[in-house]
């Protein structure tokens, strides 16, 4: 929190005008960042409501579907990770006792969520620091608390929870933990992290390793990725924008002359 934009430095205080900040305890980011407040308990219920306010916005705004952030060093995941959670309460230490805020949250947020509709919740499957942060193991034991507390689907991410993290980079290096809390706990999991074919998607999921996958950087670089992949796999079944239909018959013409020329050269 308080930190300049990911496009100038990443997790940098402000220059000028930080405001406070909470969290779990006292840790900061890092030596450069401002020191948070640890969170009393009239802390911790008016954040409460705040998300549940949140919820309830999202509900008239319309949305099908919610996700609460508890990944990343978010404020919700500085309880889960013990890097960050150094408490002495009943909200640290053990993992029911750092799982005890987050899912107070979630109870809260789901009561006041429809129940036709779903909530996801994203964690952060392993901290990249060793048995000193969550562990992947840990990430399972997690994933089974959220599945009894009723939250729809796991959103597995990994890392951003400490400057100590030494993430092991790869081609959707993240996929390994969302298949292996899918498999173990039975609850629908998506997969993120380094994923940018279509290849890759359809793999994931026709393996069993996610219910869903999330792309975001490559939208980033193409803001119409998924209709591009649907062409490219041949699906003209995806919706376009009206004004853009002469597009999307263009490219469905040229996505069939690459298949018939490839399908010719293997001849």
């Amino acid at each position: 929190g308080s930190t300049q934009l990911g496009w100038e430095e990443m997790d940098a205080p402000l220059k000028d005008g930080n405001w406070p900040l909470i969290a779990a305890s006292a840790v900061p980011w890092s030596e450069r960042n401002r020191v948070p407040k640890a969170m009393d308990r009239a802390d911790m219920d008016r954040v409460r409501e705040q998300f549940v306010g949140a919820a309830q916005m999202a509900q008239r705004a319309g949305f099908d579907m919610i996700e609460l952030h508890m990944a990343h060093g978010y404020l919700l995941s500085s309880f889960i990770t013990p890097l960050t959670n150094r408490r002495e309460d009943e909200y640290g230490g053990s993992l029911e006792n750092r799982m005890r805020y987050p899912l107070e949250v979630f109870r809260a947020v789901r009561a006041e969520w429809p129940d036709d509709k779903p909530i996801a919740v994203r964690i952060s499957a392993n901290d990249w620091v060793g048995e000193d942060g969550v562990t992947p193991d840990e990430a399972v034991a997690i994933a089974r608390m959220l599945r009894e507390a009723g939250v729809d689907i796991c959103d597995v991410s990994a890392g951003q929870t400490s400057t100590r993290a030494q993430p092991v980079y790869g081609r959707m290096f993240q996929t390994p933990f969302s298949d292996r809390i899918r498999n173990e706990t039975g609850m629908a999991t998506m997969a993120v992290g380094n994923i940018y074919e279509p290849d890759h998607v359809n793999s994931i999921l026709l393996a069993g390793r996610a219910d869903l996958v999330c792309l975001a950087r490559p939208h980033l670089s193409d803001p119409y990725w998924t209709l591009h992949a649907a062409a490219e796999l041949g699906d003209t079944s995806v919706a376009w924008p009206d004004p853009y239909l002469a597009g999307r018959d263009q490219l469905h013409r040229l996505a069939e002359k690459e298949r018939l020329a490839a399908e010719e050269f293997k001849a």
